[in-house]
């Protein structure tokens, strides 16, 4: 690549908002420390408008190009999260192969967690092409593992007697793995196997992480490629989060909940909510409810309409934000909790009510994008975790990172005393103490990884260093 030319970097996001964000954080953090330009290929339909409007607000930067549309019409809020983005990404090849050409030359190609097929077109057309891995560390271990523990494990990952031992991190249960490992006969699985067995062919992964956070498990990866393993190199470039002071017009629908948090006492509320994808059953929004109002602690609940599909909402099954939310809530519940909550129906802006002083503790699925939202405001967490990885991050957060105390989910149904005790523990006393001041010390850490050489800012540096001078990773 010639000197005075601007390295470019085409980004391929998928459908939904925990893989979408990222990448766009990632863009934007690119743009504000080097000299280059990016490039979305976003998939006509799919892509947020909210997402448009901060893409928007880069254009100088950013170029969005918009793909021809593939048949969805066989997916639904019951098609498996990991299938679902695989068949689509599937179905997009031949629209990216046959537009990457045009919008060379290119420097760098960033993929979604889920898009490993779309190494078969830069593979083609020999380009440099890296994963952007949306969640931590400790799952990309598992990542990198799983296509040795299928051929090593016999029978159902969920019924292993001994815990799954992964480099430099901690040991999970069967039950705690992600999703698509508790059914190996299971679509899901064999999608999620096929990822995995193609990250060996990625010229790097980018993982939106710290490495304070996760010093042992990104000690284990790196020394892994290092011994020879089969571990392209690593990139931890965290957190790849929304700043407290970025506004856009759709922060505009959030202001009623900014002005009651305004009212409230300093650490007083908890805030409840359960991300851009999870949904609760009717029953354990039941008992939620009651749970919250029996700890008699504020709280700001975001509240989506039930399922039984605990990741339902990312194909379109989590209800709107015209639902009536008080028709899934126990009778009269909003009336008498009104002097201490707010319950809001599908969205609020996160991070400003997670930057806001009135919040004491997040009660969270553990998504990673949320969990990273929390550290990087340095509020505590209740962990309660519903799909996905969330387990293993639910893990994560109270045993390695001591910023979250977790909710007994194994038996299924969380009842209200359960509920309004870990309120409790998080909102009263020297235990939710503890957690706020740790809460607050990797707050500061987070904050520092970005700055001027810090370990983030430096990983970014090495990367864009790479794509100026068209450095392939050996």
């Amino acid at each position: 690549m010639e000197n005075n030319q601007k390295p470019h970097v085409v980004m391929i996001p998928s459908a939904g908002t925990g893989h979408l964000n990222p990448m766009i954080e990632l863009a934007k953090t690119l743009l504000s420390l080097h000299s280059l330009t990016v490039s979305f290929l976003t998939a006509s339909g799919r892509f947020p408008v909210s997402a448009m409007t901060i893409l928007s607000e880069y254009s100088n930067n950013i170029n969005c190009i918009s793909l021809p549309p593939v048949d969805n019409s066989d997916i639904s809020p019951n098609t498996g999260v990991v299938t679902g983005i695989s068949v689509l990404t599937k179905r997009s090849v031949e629209p990216v192969r046959n537009l990457l050409p045009k919008i060379q030359p290119i420097a760098a190609v960033i993929l979604d967690i889920l898009s490993t097929d779309l190494l078969d077109v830069t593979t083609e057309l020999e380009l440099p092409a890296y994963i952007l891995f949306t969640t931590n560390a400790t799952v990309l271990s598992l990542f990198l593992y799983t296509p040795i523990l299928h051929e090593e494990v016999v029978g159902e990952y969920k019924d292993l007697q001994d815990k799954v031992k992964l480099p430099g991190c901690l040991p999970f249960r069967g039950t705690e793995l992600v999703d698509p490992m508790l059914d190996r006969q299971g679509i899901d699985y064999w999608w999620y196997l096929h990822h995995c067995r193609r990250y060996k062919e990625a010229t790097g992964i980018i993982i939106n992480t710290v490495h304070e956070l996760e010093p042992n498990a990104i000690r284990a990866l790196m020394q892994g490629r290092d011994n020879g393993g089969n571990i392209p190199p690593v990139y931890p470039v965290g957190p790849l989060v929304k700043k407290q002071d970025e506004n856009n017009n759709e922060e505009i629908d959030g202001e009623d909940c900014l002005k009651w948090l305004d009212m409230q006492p300093r650490n007083s509320v908890l805030f409840v909510c359960f991300g851009s994808v999870c949904t609760l059953t009717q029953d354990q929004l039941v008992e939620l409810a009651w749970g919250l109002e029996t700890s008699g602690h504020r709280f700001l609940w975001v509240v989506r309409k039930p399922n039984n599909v605990t990741d339902a909402a990312y194909f379109g099954g989590g209800g709107t934000q015209a639902d009536d939310v008080t028709s899934f809530l126990p009778e009269g519940f909003v009336k008498r909790t009104a002097d201490v909550g707010m319950v809001v129906p599908q969205w609020v802006p996160q991070v400003k009510v997670l930057s806001h002083e009135a919040i004491g503790g997040f009660l969270s699925h553990c998504g990673w994008n949320s969990t990273l939202e929390s550290i990087a405001r340095g509020v505590p967490m209740i962990a309660w975790p519903l799909c996905a990885e969330q387990r293993m991050n639910s893990r994560v957060l109270v045993e390695e990172m001591g910023v979250a105390v977790g909710v007994s989910y194994e038996k299924g149904l969380v009842l209200r005393e359960e509920v309004a005790q870990w309120v409790s523990v998080l909102m009263d006393g020297e235990v939710g103490e503890k957690l706020r001041k740790r809460a607050r010390e990797l707050s500061k850490v987070v904050t520092k990884a970005l700055a001027d050489k810090g370990s983030s800012h430096q990983q970014i540096a090495q990367l864009v260093n790479n794509w100026s001078k068209g450095k392939l990773a050996n």
